[in-house]
């Protein structure tokens, strides 16, 4: 089977699944009682369901593991399977985490501890499985380039050790604090499931660029997966991911940005669906801290959550969030395509969006 054809079918799994497993789980959340009840840190008045994220987990792997099946029939010479094997194995251990905290409470080191073990696993197997990940998209046999750029993690066994050292432990904190950031962020209606769609299809796109099959399928099926989450998110009764959805969109996305960039992706375009959620909690957080509260406190001084309470609704005041995020995603593709100079216009031009992001609040009329 062409790559390219596999990986479109992994995605369009993801998307089924994500639609119809609601149909199974629902039920089942429902008998077990796991509800969201409005704290301090909600922006919703009434007890909603949470945990619906375990539908989008389980299509995730399902579609995960058929785009593992058909790459290795593909391409059995080559390692495109087995980077994207790490990549749902290593977002499937972060859901996992998610859904033992949702059911049963997990303490905050022991909870800390795993978030750290899978952060330093999931790198440590992408460099375990590096050489030869590389394939043409358009055919099952050609090992190619794409766009002139080399489909393949070349550059990685060039590194001096403490060079890999350095870029591992960048690893374990870059996966670890984004799958807190996300945990963080989700929580508005829509929110997470626009995040989701919005990063999948600029790793789909960056895939598709630099001619990296699982790169495309990685991104197709994190972005189809939270797609057909959103129906579900965002119509009556409603549903929440829980923490086993938004864990697993922040592992989903902070491995495959991290695998990109291990293959060969340039930075801005790894990070580009990272950049608006990283300083809205960045940001935030030193605010607080800075006042004098506890950074850990629930509240609602999110950048999203100001706009919220403004008078928007939830679906609007993700919109914001979700738009800063596709200029920035965008940014980040157009540096597959520019030097040096180039890429350094496009950096100054995101953090110029998310200056602009940050000052919403105080740009934005406010609605009665």
């Amino acid at each position: 089977m062409i790559p390219l054809t596999a990986a479109l079918l992994a995605g369009g799994v993801a998307l089924v699944c994500s639609l119809l497993l609601p149909f199974v789980v629902r039920p089942v959340l429902v008998r077990l009682g796991i509800m969201d009840v409005p704290n301090e840190r909600s922006s919703h008045a009434r007890p909603v369901l949470r945990g619906l994220g375990l539908a989008v987990l389980i299509a995730m792997v399902i579609a995960g593991v058929i785009g593992v099946l058909l790459f290795a029939d593909a391409a059995p010479a080559s390692a495109v399977w087995q980077v994207l094997a790490v990549v749902v194995a290593g977002s499937f251990c972060a859901g996992l985490l998610g859904l033992a905290e949702d059911l049963h409470g997990v303490s905050v080191n022991v909870r800390s501890a795993l978030l750290l073990v899978i952060a330093l696993a999931a790198p440590i197997a992408l460099f375990w499985v590096q050489p030869s990940a590389s394939v043409s998209l358009f055919n099952s046999g050609d090992v190619g380039r794409i766009a002139g750029a080399e489909a393949s993690f070349g550059w990685v066994p060039a590194l001096p050790l403490w060079g890999t050292i350095l870029l591992v432990i960048y690893a374990v904190f870059f996966i670890s604090s984004y799958i807190n950031v996300a945990n963080f962020m989700d929580g508005l209606n829509g929110i997470s499931g626009f995040h989701g769609l919005i990063a999948g299809l600029a790793f789909a796109g960056a895939g598709w660029g630099m001619g990296l099959p699982w790169l495309v399928a990685a991104g197709l099926i994190l972005g189809a997966g939270f797609a057909g989450f959103l129906p579900w998110n965002l119509t009556k009764p409603g549903a929440f991911l829980g923490d086993v959805g938004s864990y697993l969109l922040g592992g989903a996305t902070a491995i495959t940005s991290f695998a990109a960039l291990l293959a060969g992706v340039p930075l801005l375009a790894t990070i580009g669906p990272m950049v608006i959620y990283f300083g809205d909690v960045g940001v935030t957080l030193v605010k607080r801290v800075r006042a004098g509260h506890k950074w850990d406190e629930p509240h609602k001084e999110h950048t999203y959550q100001r706009i919220q309470q403004m008078g928007y609704s939830h679906v609007q005041a993700s919109g914001f969030t979700a738009g800063a995020t596709l200029i920035t995603s965008l940014l980040g593709l157009a540096s597959l395509f520019t030097g040096l100079w180039g890429t350094l216009a496009l950096l100054a031009g995101g953090l110029a969006v998310l200056v602009f992001y940050l000052a919403l609040p105080k740009l934005l009329p406010a609605r009665a």
